[in-house]
């Protein structure tokens, strides 16, 4: 960052401290708390459902509050998560500086920090989730050579009250703007949340879903961020969702991730937009084409696809939004701009250098190496992901095929260029693998390709059958066919996952 770009960045500390959050030591939090009376210290943590804990500490002096930052402190970890026992369960919580943001919503001057898990030995937790994914992605680099970045997209709807007023056609509110949509400011005011804590949005807008019952409207909205390391990605989704859920009780209305609200109408995803990386550049694209090493890593993930559901697809509502022509891909193919895929290569700037100074005749052509924007998504995951576990996959994913010898084959015959839901279409798409269609499902597809990620130590075993055991207890085999045609039965089951993650 140059001197500018600390002035103009939303995070208090950045613009107070003027330097970069991967610079913040403990002395710049403790300076930055001392010149602004912060009278409180928050640590927060992911705990095994997926949200956000937290940890209050009022400050007493500065050695105790040196001491906070020098040494974290003792959690429960049975009470956190499932794979513990209660008898050896005793865990640290220890902050990462460079995660530091001023609280956007305590009454009480606070700084917030996110924790990582250690063990009695002082060690990383080798099972805590975001442990995992900082190895998975260390192996990429150690085994490839190559890194990955990740931008996330959350999608939610925001359940209110019924306004006659000004409504939206059904299904028909993709980037619907005032008056026809009613919550464009809470968005707002929640995008202003997140970047104040250091999240970098690339943009928001209201969704394709939007729909009303006697009592409630349902409107559909998204937020989508920037590409940056794997862990900051996964940090920024994390704090995301819970400043989300504070905007929406502070707005006195209810905000839910879960894949499906209810039969018949537009299902929620995360999904993960990820570029490959060498030496610092974007090399997702060579000579203006998906290169090499994009198509060997989407191999990777295809290969592994159905069993990465176990990870971005966690409850059994995540599957009634898995189902044929919704815009929620089944078949495990890729493509370029085709939205009925499993990963799905954005439309990019190859090309389309000049627009805006063809639209602007007295603008020069500003010659901006484009390239770099290019992506690829992965279509798949709902709010009900493990964030850190499906990060961690996606990275085993890549690494995965970059060591196939067999990618490029496989990345030739799971190019699709047509809609793969159209009827039209129903040989080729019969030729394609299927992801999971229930957890139980998604359970057995992981055991069965357990050792990928267990190799070279990424995922222990014993995460791994947690995972499972926690899968399978949903019992969920044939649930979709039993009661999808019911609906007071679905609602039931809606209502027991409406805020997963």
């Amino acid at each position: 960052m140059n001197e500018n770009q600390y002035l103009l960045n939303p995070n208090p500390l950045v613009r107070f401290l003027h330097k970069s959050p991967a610079d913040f030591t403990k002395a710049d939090i403790i300076r930055y708390i001392q010149e602004h009376d912060i009278q409180m210290v928050n640590f927060r943590y992911v705990g095994g459902d997926g949200r956000l804990k937290a940890l209050n500490f009022v400050i007493q002096s500065l050695e105790h509050l040196d001491t906070i930052l020098s040494t974290g402190e003792r959690v429960d970890g049975s009470s956190l998560f499932n794979f513990l026992e209660a008898g050896s369960s005793d865990l640290y919580v220890v902050p990462r500086f460079r995660t530091a943001f001023l609280n956007p919503f305590s009454e009480v001057p606070a700084v917030d920090l996110l924790c990582s898990y250690y063990d009695k030995n002082g060690k990383p937790l080798e099972s805590s989730p975001e442990n995992i994914m900082r190895k998975a992605h260390q192996v990429l680099v150690e085994k490839t050579g190559y890194a990955m970045e990740v931008m996330g997209e959350i999608e939610y709807y925001v359940i209110s009250d019924r306004n006659p007023l000004y409504r939206a056609n059904d299904q028909r509110a993709y980037h619907e703007s005032v008056p026809f949509v009613k919550w464009e400011q809470m968005r707002v005011d929640a995008m202003m949340a997140m970047a104040s804590t250091g999240a970098a949005i690339k943009y928001s807008h209201s969704e394709v879903g939007n729909f009303s019952d006697d009592e409630h409207d349902y409107e559909q909205n998204e937020i989508e961020f920037l590409p940056t390391s794997v862990e900051e990605a996964a940090d920024q989704l994390i704090i995301a969702k819970w400043v989300l859920r504070q905007v929406a009780y502070q707005h006195g209305v209810t905000v839910s991730l879960a894949p499906k609200i209810t039969a018949g109408k537009a299902g929620s995803g995360m999904h993960i937009h990820m570029r490959i990386m060498n030496d610092g550049s974007n090399v997702t694209l060579e000579n203006g084409a998906i290169s090499e090493v994009a198509r060997r890593s989407i191999a990777g993930m295809l290969d592994i696809a159905p069993s990465l559901s176990a990870f971005g697809n966690t409850i059994p509502t995540s599957y009634f939004r898995l189902v044929p022509n919704q815009e929620a891909p089944t078949n495990v193919c890729w493509g370029e701009r085709n939205r009925s895929t499993l990963i799905r290569v954005p439309l990019g700037w190859v090309g389309a250098e000049d627009m805006v100074s063809k639209e602007n005749p007295i603008e020069c052509p500003s010659n901006k190496q484009l390239s770099d924007k290019q992506t690829f998504e992965f279509r798949c995951p709902d709010g009900s992901a493990d964030i850190y576990l499906l990060i961690a996959g996606l990275c085993v994913g890549a690494r995965h095929g970059l060591e196939m010898p067999d990618a490029l084959a496989l990345a030739e015959n799971t190019y699709v260029d047509v809609n793969i839901f159209d009827e039209k279409n129903r040989e080729r798409q019969q030729q394609l693998a299927q992801l999971p269609y229930s957890c139980k499902k998604a359970a057995e597809y992981l055991a069965g390709q357990a050792e990928i990620y267990k190799k070279h130590g990424v995922f222990p075993e014993s995460m791994i059958n947690g995972v499972i055991r926690t899968l399978e207890s949903y019992d969920d085999e044939n649930l979709r066919e039993k009661i999808g045609s019911n609906r007071e039965e679905t609602m039931k089951l809606v209502r027991r996952f409406l805020h997963c993650g």
